[in-house]
């Protein structure tokens, strides 16, 4: 029977029964990419909140307030027919009341839904009715560059680098159609749920104007407006560049450059273009700023020119954030220097071949003996206190059936976990992977429909990597599972990870997530060998005593590591596991069926049923079509287990 929040039955009488947005699901909105069913249980609905478009008579539900400007609030509204979320700007009537104001409005409205651009957010629709205009705009579920400022206060020039490329693709694109933005700040820079960076709010967006024809009005926000703003000389695009140096400041030093208690000494300080910069910034960037914020707008850089500029062409700057990186400090390792990546491929021309070695057995001793100096200053000790070859001896001995769990047998009912990172880094890319799970998840669940059959499955994906064979020894070593590319892995208890490739002849160490050393298994270094021989027991025991957990196809193993196991924990019904590329695999006991969570865009999910047989349906498929009761009932099973463990 499934569990009755995942239930929608009509009421009877005048009152409807909808599905209202979930208010677990908050993770803050702004302006991004459209997204779909971020609505929870069925619940009974204030009808006030319910929006009506008089020409379409689609019916949108008003949801949180996501911000407020003098004209206008922004809030998260949903349509209720398919479940798409977006931001929607509400402007009272009574605020455009006198037709200079409704004109404004209409000009807005006009600006913005002739721009098309990745980092500019994008217009969808509007409408009115007798008590508001309503302008549809992109919806993102990580808020504004204001909120990610204000939880960390200052960033890494990395983070720092990345946002600013995104900012100045957008208002180029801006200036090249002549379009002004006159109010840059946080706050009107949105971050979408993969953290890409859009432009927002326009409501003091203007089109440039030859010198003599430009508004002298003082607009924008008082901390980033330009001198000659301030002098009522008009605007400029060398004002919005002025902007994009204060934005800059602020993100690197943790406040506006000219910020005082007191307005009138800001806009001194911004006139006299007075300002300090701390000692701990990069020369590169203390340089950039001093070139942007110059009080004559000719003497600025270009944004052509600020891309070309040291700080950008000779600092790294990260492809993608990760999700934690809004809350905390993330970890950012740029890719290795030329000396680095020198020693790598001599490592590998070493130690990576997977023939069998032709090194003399002496030369095997002293490089043995170099790459063990070498992890010695780089990775942690063992925790386990015994020699190497007494962990080897007690490793040869099988452990008892009471101290394995393998798929055919019921764990126990006490709640076991275990985790690659606990205390450390990894734990944010692991609850930004649940995060991001959760909230897939949540979106497919909150508008499907209730079904008989499931819809048509896709073809087996081919790059599914998912966990075949799994033991817990956690009592005394760890945990052990085999990849259905055949490479079998422990995470020990000490969160030290170590995998066999599926011919067995190349050791994967890894100390953490990022740090991975590889061996032949010839030349392993000597105080692994204990936890190699841990290892090979795992592998022999899953080879002769386990059954592969479905029909899914068995993956060729790809070059280099395959992903790790990041968390495990049991439930009372369930094994869950999530892989460090962000695939959730849940394991139910009594029936041997599995969910698999994979892939985000789409996000697919894989079911093996009792019968062992594997079907792969979209998300977004079964968001439309519904799905048979089981399923639904499992899917429901892993969200909760996704929100247990995430704390939501």
């Amino acid at each position: 029977m499934e569990p009755a929040a995942f239930c929608s039955q009509p009421l009877a009488g005048p009152a409807l029964r909808v599905r209202a947005p979930d208010r677990d699901s908050d993770t803050g909105a702004g302006a991004g990419e459209p997204q779909r069913g971020r609505l929870g249980a069925d619940r009974l609905l204030d009808p006030t909140r319910l929006i009506r478009d008089p020409q379409s008579g689609r019916t949108y539900y008003r949801g949180r307030l996501l911000g407020k400007g003098g004209f206008a609030r922004c809030y998260e509204v949903t349509d209720t027919c398919n479940g798409q979320v977006y931001a929607v700007k509400v402007i009272p009537q009574s605020r455009v009341a006198k037709p200079h104001q409704r004109e404004k409005i209409l000009q807005e409205i006009d600006l913005h839904r002739s721009l098309h651009h990745r980092h500019i957010v994008r217009f969808s629709h509007h409408f009115e009715d007798e008590g508001s205009i309503y302008i549809f705009l992109e919806y993102c579920s990580r808020k504004s560059l204001a909120h990610i400022w204000k939880a960390r206060h200052t960033l890494l020039e990395p983070e720092v680098r990345y946002y600013l490329r995104q900012v100045i693709a957008g208002l180029r694109y801006l200036h090249q159609r002549g379009v002004l933005h006159r109010d840059l700040k946080l706050g009107n820079f949105f971050i979408t749920e993969n953290m890409e960076l859009k432009l927002g709010d326009f409501g003091l967006a203007a089109r440039l104007e030859p010198q003599d024809q430009r508004k002298k009005t003082i607009c924008g926000t008082p901390n980033y407006l330009a001198p000659e703003v301030l002098l009522r000389q008009g605007h400029s695009p060398k004002s919005d560049v002025w902007s994009l140096g204060c934005v800059m400041y602020t993100l690197l030093c943790g406040n506006p450059p000219f910020e005082m208690a007191d307005l009138k000494e800001t806009y001194r300080c911004i006139k006299q273009v007075r300002y300090t910069l701390p000692a701990n910034l990069s020369a590169s960037a203390r340089h950039l700023l001093d070139a942007i914020l110059r009080p004559v707008p000719q003497d600025r850089p270009s944004l052509e020119e600020i891309l070309q500029h040291e700080f950008f062409t000779k600092g790294y700057t990260p492809s993608q954030l990760p999700p934690c990186s809004c809350i905390t400090v993330p970890d950012l390792t740029p890719p290795p220097n030329p000396v680095q990546s020198f020693f790598t491929k001599v490592t590998k021309s070493l130690f990576g071949c997977k023939h069998k070695s032709k090194i003399a057995p002496q030369e095997q001793d002293n490089l043995s003996r170099l790459v063990s100096d070498l992890m010695l200053s780089s990775i942690c000790p063992q925790s386990n206190s015994k020699e190497p070859k007494q962990a080897q001896e007690e490793a040869d001995g099988p452990p008892s059936l009471t101290e394995t769990a393998p798929e055919e047998r019921l764990p126990r009912s006490l709640p076991i976990m275990g985790s690659s990172c606990e205390g450390s880094e990894e734990c944010l890319t692991a609850a930004a992977l649940m995060e991001s799970t959760l909230c897939a998840l949540r979106n497919c669940l909150a508008f499907m429909p209730p079904a008989v059959q499931n819809p048509a499955p896709l073809a087996s994906p081919e790059h599914l990597l998912w966990v075949s064979k799994w033991v817990d020894y956690s009592n005394k070593y760890g945990f052990g599972y085999q990849l259905s590319s055949r490479q079998v892995a422990v995470l020990f208890n000490d969160g030290i990870h170590m995998a066999l490739s599926s011919n067995r002849k190349i050791l994967h160490y890894n100390t953490t997530n990022t740090k991975h050393f590889s061996f032949p298994v010839e030349v392993v270094p000597q105080q692994l060998l204990g936890r190699l021989g841990v290892l090979r027991y795992f592998a022999s025991y899953m080879d002769q005593n386990l059954m592969k957990g479905g029909d899914l196809p068995s993956l060729d193993e790809a070059d280099g590591p395959a992903p790790l196991l990041l968390q495990w924990f049991k439930s009372d019904q369930a094994l869950f596991l999530l892989l460090s590329d962000g695939t959730v695999q849940v394991n139910f006991y009594t029936d041997h069926t599995k969910v698999i969570l994979s892939g985000w865009e789409p996000l697919l999910i894989t079911y093996v049923a009792q019968d062992r047989r594997a079907r792969t349906y979209k998300a977004s498929d079964l968001q439309r079509l519904g799905c048979r009761p089981e399923l639904r009932y499992r899917l429901g099973y892993v969200l909760r287990l996704l929100r247990q463990r995430s704390g939501t």
